[in-house]
Formats: C-alpha cells, structure tokens, sequence
C-alpha cells in the first residue's frame, strides 16, 4: 500500500502539464511551455541555493559583513588585538614590579634577594654563552683606554648659563632615621649622623659617579659619589656596599647597608662642607 502511495506521488510529480499565456482580446496563443512539478521544484530550489550562495559570499568576503549588526569592523578588530597585547606588557610590568617589591624588601631586612629568570631569557643566555668571542689585543686596549676616560671625566660640569643651582636640585634622603649629630664645622664635625634601624639600606642622594668605595679602620666602609654641578656626597660607617668605584648610580638607588649605630654624611660643593639639612628633610 505505501508503495503504490509513493509511486502515485512521483507520477505525479512527473506529470506534464501546459502553461498557455493568451492574447486577451484576440484569443490568440503567444506563448506556452510544458512542466511539470519536478520541474518546478527543481528551478525554484536551484534558484534558492544560488542565492542562499551568493549572500554567503558576499558576507564573507566583501566589506558587507561589517553592516552586520553587533559584527566588529576593522577598527574594533585592531583595537581588539592592540588591547589584548597592551593588557599582556601591563601583566609582565605588574610581575615585575612585585617581584622588585618583594626583593627590595628583603634587601631592607637583610636578607638575599631572589633571582627569578624568564625561561625564554635563560635558553637565550645559554645559546649566547655557548658563542666564543676572542677579545683581540686592539680591543681591549681600546677599552681600557675608554674607561680610564669615563673615570677622569667625574666632575659633569654644564656651562650652560641656564644650567640649575644647588637649591633647585631634589636630594633623596640617604637613610631613614633621626639626626643625633648637627653640622658644626667649628667642631670639626663636616657632616651629620643620622641613628636608623640596623640595617637599613643607604641610597644615592643624586645621580652621579661613585669616586671611592672603601674599608677604613676609623670610618668603616666609606663612598664617595661625584655629582653634577661640582657637588661631592660622603657615606661613612657603613657594614656593606653594593657598589665599586667607577659605577654610576641613579637617585633612590641603594648602594650600602647602614652600620647597627649611625650613618655619617657629608654634603661638599666645589670643595667646601656644607650643612645637609638645608637641602634635605630627615
């Protein structure tokens, strides 16, 4: 019964029929066409996926896609990917700054800072270690030749007229404490002695140039730095130094570790002691 059902069905769909278009006042036949309705269906279904593909190609391939509502154009694609890298280095600096947190707080405390190295950074030191450089007899004179230059050269005097004073320039305290010892160089004393908690990281009150960097009996571990403007900074009775003669040093930057009593220090300006607390707020 279904077959014979299925087989009516088909012999109708194959079943010729005649379309007649007539003159509508002289009867008269001008055109005609036999289909049937495979016919039909097959046109009318050709006709949908031809269109059904050209509307996916142009959405596809053509500008058309960004008239699409809630579709991203070009510009919102970019910024998409520019945010998504600018979110990435804002990870890797908020890592960074952590991890300088933490060890500048176990530096303060006295402990050993540690060393975490990228992996990437460590394979690519360890192929650049594998690669041999001969350093040639010409080189390292000429070295040596530029570094004993940078030496000699400390006193970064600028001859601009417009060039700053010694009372506009921002001294960075050297160490956190109390001072127990004023300026009086009627009493021999060319500095002060600021009490902190042992321990305590000495920095650099300003850029410059460490000249000295050494051990006395009288004054512990000393250094002297070199600044701009002909202006000569000394850190007495320290128990540790970070720094070597000849480094260059920046504002804020750790360079000792203060002695378990006081810190002396001395401000110089073109060869004359003057009194730290006029520039500098303990």
């Amino acid at each position: 019964m279904a077959k014979k059902e299925t087989s009516r069905y088909i012999h109708k769909l194959r079943n010729k029929y005649r379309l007649i278009i007539y003159n509508d006042i002289t009867y008269a036949e001008v055109w005609h066409m036999r289909l049937s309705r495979l016919n039909v269906l097959t046109f009318f279904s050709t006709i949908a996926l031809i269109v059904v593909a050209v509307v996916v190609s142009l959405i596809a391939f053509t500008p058309l896609r960004e008239f699409i509502p809630g579709y991203p154009d070009s510009r919102t694609r970019r910024n998409i990917v520019q945010n998504a890298q600018r979110l990435d280095s804002l990870e890797q600096k908020v890592q960074r700054w952590a991890l300088y947190n933490d060890n500048l707080n176990l530096i303060l405390s006295g402990k050993d800072p540690v060393d975490v190295e990228d992996a990437s950074d460590t394979a690519l030191r360890q192929r650049y270690n594998s690669i041999m450089v001969a350093h040639s007899i010409d080189d390292s004179l000429f070295r040596r030749q530029v570094e004993e230059v940078e030496l000699q050269n400390l006193t970064m005097l600028n001859s601009n007229e417009n060039s700053p004073s010694v009372g506009n320039l921002h001294f960075y305290p050297p160490v956190r404490g109390k001072v127990t010892s004023a300026f009086s160089p009627q009493e021999q004393r060319l500095g002060i002695c600021i009490a902190s908690a042992p321990g305590s990281a000495v920095m650099a009150t300003l850029d410059g140039t460490l000249v000295a960097a050494s051990w006395t009996v009288e004054n512990g571990y000393v250094i002297t730095i070199q600044h701009e403007l002909n202006i000569i900074t000394v850190y007495k009775n320290n128990k540790q130094l970070f720094k070597q003669a000849g480094a260059r040093v920046s504002a804020g930057e750790i360079i000792a570790i203060a002695n378990a009593d006081a810190v002396e220090f001395e401000i110089w300006n073109s060869g004359t002691p003057v009194n730290p607390e006029q520039y500098i707020v303990f």
